[in-house]
């Protein structure tokens, strides 16, 4: 078993070995995979004969009315199993800012300054260009999350030979941004605030973080705790989600000297595989069936909310990203990761457009009906046309880079141009 952690060396079965970054990133890279799996299958069904029983089940509704979870199949995937993704995203977080990449302030500039240009850009242009047409009042926020399982998925099929900087800086990239997402649907999204369930959530949350805070470890306490807490943050009127993430960030992260790990690393060790292989899948699979017929398509082309959405994920992404990343370091605000070149950095902020799980879950959130569709739609294409361009990108470098030998494609060697540094792959 190999688990995340400062430096430390972890023990299974008599057998001493160190958390491998890259390990976890290929993870990633799987999960990535299933993910594209399950839209496809979405896809197919919505456009199949068999589109009448995907939507029956689909709308199913389960759940116990008493508490007003009496939701559709859909709507579970959507604020119960993404509450786990979000609370992975928020130990992800947690642990680089506190002994990770981010620890070190002008390491973790430079992706939090790229973030945020990647979100106020494509939300710029989505805004302009779909002013005036039903839905742009809320339909703006769409673009502005990078989805981190696709991301890094194309990433390490077609950039493996980038050093383990440029993976960390994107890593780092998608959770913050998908932590500015978040933000967005606890601002945007949240109306008739019940401030009797939002005290409960607080109160939960203070509780979870004092049992950290004293070290309790039974997950028997903590189950039914996060449980209570999720209940608690979607009866107040905020998306549930957001409960996932605040526990996260409320976990502690370093690592006690009678541990061989935080609570924080076991968690994330443990749930990752689950977040990325199941509860992703499960939530594009029920969110990304959308029509993609002829007549479709031509409306996707025809509805400004749609148009402004494409152009933000393909075209505000990469250039919010790159700008304020040149920017950044033209300034000397951030660094900019190890043996990676501008060219490098223009590929990464390319990826930064693939944009689907956050922002199929905003889309639901902020749209209904058939433009809710045309703009699931316009996620899915630009999302699709984003990973292309980055994908030829990063092909087109690897060959420049191996052709040049500063590099044997095993990702040991830098960019062409610059010194490699020592870096190591999983």
């Amino acid at each position: 078993m190999v688990l995340p952690t400062n430096g430390a060396v972890l023990t299974d079965r008599n057998r001493a070995r160190t958390f491998d970054f890259g390990a976890y990133l290929r993870t990633e890279t799987v999960g990535g995979m299933v993910l594209l799996a399950a839209a496809a299958i979405a896809l197919l069904l919505a456009n199949s004969p068999a589109s009448d029983f995907y939507t029956a089940v689909r709308d199913f509704q389960v759940g116990p009315h008493q508490l007003h979870l009496d939701l559709s199949i859909g709507e579970w995937a959507k604020d119960g199993l993404l509450a786990i993704f979000f609370f992975v995203a928020g130990l992800e977080l947690k642990r680089e800012l506190v002994i990770g990449e981010l620890s070190n302030i002008r390491s973790a500039l430079l992706p939090v300054i790229a973030a945020v240009g990647g979100m106020v850009v494509p939300a710029a242009l989505a805004f302009g260009l779909s002013v005036g047409a039903p839905g742009h009042e809320t339909a703006w926020a769409i673009p502005v999350a990078t989805d981190i399982a696709f991301a890094l998925g194309v990433l390490a099929l077609t950039g493996s030979w980038m050093p383990t900087a440029a993976r960390v800086f994107l890593l780092s990239l998608a959770v913050v941004d998908d932590l500015g997402g978040i933000i967005v649907i606890a601002v945007v999204f949240t109306s008739g605030l019940d401030l009797v369930w939002l005290l409960a959530a607080v109160a939960l949350c203070a509780l979870y973080w004092f049992l950290q805070h004293k070290r309790i470890r039974s997950p028997w306490i903590y189950i039914p705790l996060a449980v209570a807490t999720w209940i608690a943050v979607h009866s107040c009127g905020i998306h549930a989600t957001i409960a996932g993430v605040a526990l996260g960030l409320l976990t502690r992260v370093r690592t006690d000297p009678d541990e061989e790990a935080s609570p924080a690393m076991r968690l994330e060790h443990r749930l990752q595989p689950w977040s990325a292989g199941l509860v992703v899948p499960v939530f594009a699979f029920f969110a990304a069936g959308v029509p993609i017929d002829g007549e479709a398509l031509s409306s996707v082309f025809s509805d400004r909310v749609a148009i402004g959405v494409m152009v933000g994920l393909v075209v505000g992404k990469f250039v919010g990203i790159f700008a304020t990343s040149f920017i950044a370091v033209k300034l000397r605000i951030g660094n900019k990761p190890t043996s990676v070149s501008w060219l490098d950095m223009g590929a990464l902020a390319m990826l930064g457009g693939v944009g689907f799980t956050v922002s199929l879950l905003i889309t639901e959130l902020a749209l209904e009906g058939a433009a809710a569709e045309r703009a699931k739609a316009a996620v899915l294409l630009a999302s699709a046309a984003a990973s292309l361009l980055a994908a030829a990108a990063l092909l087109r470098r690897g060959r420049a880079v191996n052709g040049n030998g500063n590099g044997n494609g095993n990702g040991n060697g830098g960019p062409a141009g610059e010194t490699p540094g020592n870096v190591t792959h999983g």
